[in-house]
């Protein structure tokens, strides 16, 4: 991954269908780990999406890990979800692993609101929605560019691009780093 700025986010996309749960992004056999222990927290990296089910849904990912066994970093820096990303638990590990992995922003049509909320509150994620059927579009591997100043997405492997929905007013807890750190900067802690 490369990053250009701190919102320009370049590199890998990873591909993913609908309704990921918490269990498939997590598996709840790893939430033992103490993500307040630095030296734990990196496993919460290493098993991220280690449930999803290679191929799900037939989309071309096929059996490409998300983090390669024994790595407690992705070579991934952006994913992409279809429908209702992030279902399940409440559990606010799911986007804390996809961070610790290195993945700085999900792109999906639609999110379970807890991960969604989970995802800015904790400054974990970016969580961008799209009206476009991204998961048809963009394969795992394909180079990406996420522009958040612009609010575009460009493929630069296939040469096109899109336009997730605007952050809308989350962006400002997101700038932040969480709604801990908002609620500092703006003298209401």
């Amino acid at each position: 991954m490369q990053a250009d700025n701190k919102n320009i986010i370049t590199g890998k996309a990873f591909v993913v269908g609908d309704d990921v749960d918490t269990d498939q992004i997590i598996p709840a056999e790893f939430l033992s780990y103490n993500p307040a222990d630095p030296e734990e927290r990196k496993y919460f990296g290493m098993y991220a999406m280690s449930g999803v089910p290679t191929a799900q849904s037939g989309l071309p990912q096929g059996s490409t890990p998300f983090v390669v066994k024994g790595e407690f970093r992705s070579e991934f820096a952006v994913m992409i979800g279809g429908r209702n990303f992030g279902c399940g638990s409440s559990r606010e590990h799911a986007p804390l692993a996809i961070s610790e992995a290195g993945c700085r922003v999900v792109i999906a049509e639609s999110y379970a609101r807890i991960f969604y909320r989970n995802s800015i509150n904790g400054g974990y994620l970016v969580p961008l929605e799209t009206t476009a059927r991204l998961v048809e579009e963009i394969s795992t591997g394909d180079e990406v560019r996420v522009d958040l100043d612009a609010g575009t997405l460009t493929n630069t492997t296939g040469g096109k691009s899109y336009t997730p929905q605007p952050l809308g007013d989350v962006g400002d807890i997101i700038r932040a780093g969480g709604v801990f750190e908002y609620a500092r900067q703006s003298g209401m802690l």
